[in-house]
């Protein structure tokens, strides 16, 4: 077998780095978030959340650049249709590695506490009754919703952000973008993803809710929410969510920015 080139080693070593520095900072975020707080009924699934948070976004980035890095021209450009299909090679990626089995699991447990009986007594001991009583499956509900929600998701805001950083930069690549300016293009490109998948995002939580027996499927889902409840329904939440993605996107994407850089100089890959 040949071996591998050092130079290609050294990039994936590299963008391993870049995501644990994403995900490091983004959970202490997180831990400083909550340790702020004290109102326990708004932070019901945080357990789930949390542990499904740091390998999430270590996937996310980790596959974005592997494919933007696979997909740039000759001056090292990636252009919007190709951030695209890079940020929908990404969704997919994290729904099914993490997403889905998380987010089943945050979803039984948010539902679950909201009960008159809660039966999950803490985050291990719920995933490994979910498991006992529905086996591995179980923790996979609604991967097709997730996959398509998830997917679509982050082709929109890569999209929204390669293509304002296109703009922005213009016919200088070697632009320096201010944080702020990139907190605001990642707000807005929340935004877009809130309203571009919301549908999808309600029809992901009735597959992974406690009641998801009562789909066959996740196009049979879809059609009893607009036949019993009508396409309004699609759409509920979208405030609070609208508030709290354009907040997360816009964080994630000054942190993950300036971490490259400062990798960008003090670790050559070239």
């Amino acid at each position: 077998m040949k071996s591998l080139e050092p130079g290609i080693c050294t990039k994936w070593v590299y963008t391993f780095l870049r995501c644990v520095c994403v995900c490091v900072c983004v959970f202490d975020c997180v831990k400083q978030t909550v340790d702020g707080h004290g109102v326990r009924g708004l932070y019901r699934g945080l357990s789930s959340l949390l542990y499904g948070s740091i390998p999430k976004a270590a996937v996310r980035f980790g596959m974005f650049e592997f494919l933007s890095n696979k997909m740039r021209d000759e001056n090292g450009k990636l252009d919007s249709t190709r951030g695209l299909f890079c940020g929908l090679g990404a969704g997919m990626a994290e729904a099914v590695v993490v997403v889905c089995p998380m987010e089943t699991v945050k979803v039984k447990f948010i539902h679950d506490q909201s009960s008159a009986n809660p039966k999950y007594r803490g985050f291990f001991h719920g995933v490994r009754e979910i498991i006992r009583t529905e086996g591995l499956r179980g923790t996979y509900q609604g991967l097709t919703a997730t996959v398509l929600k998830q997917g679509s998701n982050q082709a929109i805001r890569f999209y929204v952000m390669t293509s304002l950083r296109n703009w922005y930069k213009g016919d200088d690549p070697n632009k320096v973008i201010n944080p702020l300016v990139t907190g605001a293009f990642g707000a807005f490109a929340g935004a877009v993803s809130v309203f571009g998948n919301t549908p999808l995002d309600v029809i992901k939580t009735r597959m992974q809710g406690l009641e998801a027996h009562k789909y066959k499927s996740t196009l049979d889902c879809a059609v009893k929410i607009m036949k019993h409840e009508g396409p309004k329904a699609f759409y509920k939440g979208t405030v609070p969510r609208l508030g709290r993605v354009c907040m997360d996107v816009a964080i994630v994407f000054i942190i993950y920015e300036e971490v490259v850089k400062v990798l960008n100089k003090v670790w050559k890959t070239d």
